[in-house]
């Protein structure tokens, strides 16, 4: 048992440092220009560097100590089996919808409870698909996992406004942080929110990251999912909802406790024509198709 294990081990080292690897050759090559603009990349070279310096200075030096070594040790690994646990869980993600979310989990120990019920994305129906896209994503089947020009332009507006910021997030990104994390703007947060939407745009289709998120994605309190969030507003299934029904649940995804369906809220009122205008617009596109379909 314990030689199979280090042979694991081993197994999962090699692929932790591709995936590392390939991970920063994405970000300093692809993704370069949107880096620069949020004064990331400045932060990701200090703290490789920073990184570089403990390391060389455990292996010359603080390693000697023996209260050290250990802590270092039990460190690495906590954080190691926790990467290998994810990869396991990134695995499993192609075939399986997650059996519950921090968010979730959440909405039951906040007393919201949990309302949900995961289908494929085939008894989803093209409504709720193209909604959804309109709403929050219209690149979704073009780009890598990240929007540049969206997050150009909330930066820019965050600027502008930082008592009110708005964010840029795609549907993969929201489908990393929902599967993989926990809610919150933290840096740390949002840097592995990177790692991990990189790795689920490598690994997953475009199909298999909207099913993931249509089914876990929280619309409305202790609602989470299409299939749920369609029984409960319209007392039918997901695959049913009218273009107009579609929208409103699309509309409530920025904040679907404030945002409410039913109550029918002002901002879901507004918005909803605007994005039944955009699902309109979307209809005739071949790559939006091609996956809602």
């Amino acid at each position: 048992m314990k030689q199979t294990w280090s042979w694991i081990k081993k197994i999962f080292l090699v692929i932790l440092i591709i995936h590392l690897s390939w991970f920063l050759f994405f970000v300093f090559g692809n993704f370069s220009e949107a880096i620069e603009i949020k004064d990331s990349k400045q932060n990701l070279l200090l703290l490789l560097a920073v990184v570089a310096v403990i390391l060389l200075a455990y292996f010359f030096w603080l390693r000697k100590i023996e209260r050290i070594k250990r802590i270092t040790a039990w460190v690495w690994n906590v954080l190691f089996t926790a990467y290998i646990l994810a990869f396991i869980y990134f695995l499993a993600g192609f075939v399986f919808n997650p059996p519950i979310t921090l968010t979730q989990a959440g909405s039951l120990l906040q007393g919201n409870g949990l309302s949900r019920d995961y289908i494929p994305l085939d008894d989803m129906g093209p409504n709720i698909k193209l909604a959804v896209i309109a709403s929050e994503d219209q690149l979704f089947p073009d780009h890598d996992g990240f929007d540049l020009k969206a997050i150009k332009k909330a930066i820019k507006y965050n600027k502008r406004h930082p008592n009110k910021p708005r964010g840029a997030s795609t549907i993969s990104q929201q489908t990393a942080k929902n599967i993989f994390l926990w809610q919150g703007r933290s840096k740390f947060r949002k840097g592995l929110e990177m790692f991990f939407t990189f790795t689920i745009e490598t690994g997953w289709s475009k199909k298999i990251i909207l099913e993931r998120y249509l089914n876990i994605a929280e619309m409305g309190r202790g609602i989470f999912g299409v299939q749920a969030a369609a029984r409960s507003y319209f007392n039918k299934d997901a695959r049913d909802l009218t273009m107009a029904e579609a929208a409103q649940i699309a509309a409530s995804l920025p904040n679907p406790k404030l945002y409410t369906v039913k109550p029918l809220s002002k901002y879901v009122a507004a918005r909803y024509a605007v994005i039944m205008r955009q699902m309109s617009n979307l209809s005739g596109d071949e790559d939006v198709q091609a996956i809602i379909r």
